[in-house]
């Protein structure tokens, strides 16, 4: 797959060279054991010149309008003088593997921005639906430049948690009506956003949108913040009329000026870090798991003993695991 040096990548991301930052993603998101050496290579020269960005991470249910909230609130940014990488998510399908991949019609304005970078990637099945590789793909954006890096989330399953471990800032967008069926809200969410933001506060469904945003602030002065120096802020904005978009730029600012102030960035990055480490771990140990000669070999035949009831699934596990320790004794 490589067809250019880690060299020659790395100088043309670092001049701005969009084509060559595109096809450092690529080889990053590779699973080609040649193309992950390279890519740590990469890694490496990217490293020193990364870290000096806002991470901010965005949920939202399907329909909500991330893509539009995620097109203006982009475009304010680029308007104060930041590159903003939008690293959007999209889901494979389990079946044949495909993803839309449609970020980049949805976003057309901010597309068009040379000041932006949209990368649509699949999730490729992952836990949470986020991306493999979105950590190293965030840090060759920073050394490109990029000083705002969004990242979107598919607004499913476990997302919320994996991006919340990555990012320094989490936003939740909420439908209008959120305010009715507060109970219907994912504790867990309402726990690790620090701003959320009522979308579609306009026409009729604006007085609609107010009450959800004062049952929303009502809610989250019960629950403890999730850091002692930030009480999470709800926000409502109007895409359609423009409305509110500086508002929630304003908000990320203070957050984070004051989170770097008090050194809560440094311990978030930390974290971050440490979360990265486990999750390339996990993820290392499942491809070690399932290319483990005697392990390929058994497991269509366990599969089909746990299918005919012949097997109890947990034994099944246990005697996979036991081949894996024995092809590792095997290799050494």
């Amino acid at each position: 797959m490589m067809t250019y040096s880690t060299d020659a990548l790395f100088n043309g991301l670092r001049t701005g060279n969009r084509r060559m930052l595109a096809k450092a993603i690529s080889l990053i998101e590779s699973e080609l054991p040649a193309d992950r050496i390279a890519a740590q290579e990469l890694l490496v020269k990217a490293l020193p010149f990364a870290g000096n960005s806002y991470r901010i991470g965005i949920t939202g249910a399907p329909g909500v309008g991330k893509s539009t909230f995620i097109e203006a609130f982009g475009v304010q940014a680029i308007t104060e003088g930041h590159r903003v990488a939008v690293l959007a998510i999209d889901p494979s399908s389990s079946r044949s593997g495909g993803s839309i991949l449609g970020d980049k019609t949805r976003m057309h304005e901010l597309s068009q921005r040379p000041e932006a970078f949209i990368r649509p990637s699949p999730s490729h099945g992952t836990l949470g639906g986020v991306a493999h590789a979105t950590r190293e793909v965030m840090l060759l954006c920073e050394a490109a430049g990029f000083d705002v890096i969004l990242i979107e989330t598919v607004g499913v399953g476990q997302s919320e948690t994996e991006v919340a471990s990555m990012v320094d800032i989490f936003m939740a967008l909420m439908l209008p009506n959120a305010g009715d069926e507060l109970q219907g809200i994912k504790r867990g969410i309402m726990e690790m956003g620090d701003v959320f933001v009522v979308t579609k506060a306009d026409g009729e469904q604006l007085q609609q949108a107010q009450l959800a945003r004062q049952q929303l602030s009502s809610a989250l002065r019960l629950l403890r913040p999730k850091s002692p120096h930030w009480q999470p802020k709800v926000l409502a904005i109007s895409a359609l009329e423009s409305r509110g978009i500086d508002e929630v730029w304003q908000c990320c600012k203070e957050y984070f000026t004051e989170s770097k102030q008090l050194g809560v960035i440094d311990l978030l990055r930390a974290e971050q870090n440490k979360h990265w480490l486990h999750s390339v771990l996990e993820n290392r140990l499942r491809q070690l798991f399932y290319e483990c000669a005697p392990v390929a070999a058994q497991l269509p035949i366990l599969e089909q003993a746990v299918l005919s009831g012949e097997m109890l699934p947990p034994i099944a596990a246990e005697k996979l695991l036991a081949l894996l320790a024995f092809g590792s004794h095997a290799k050494g």
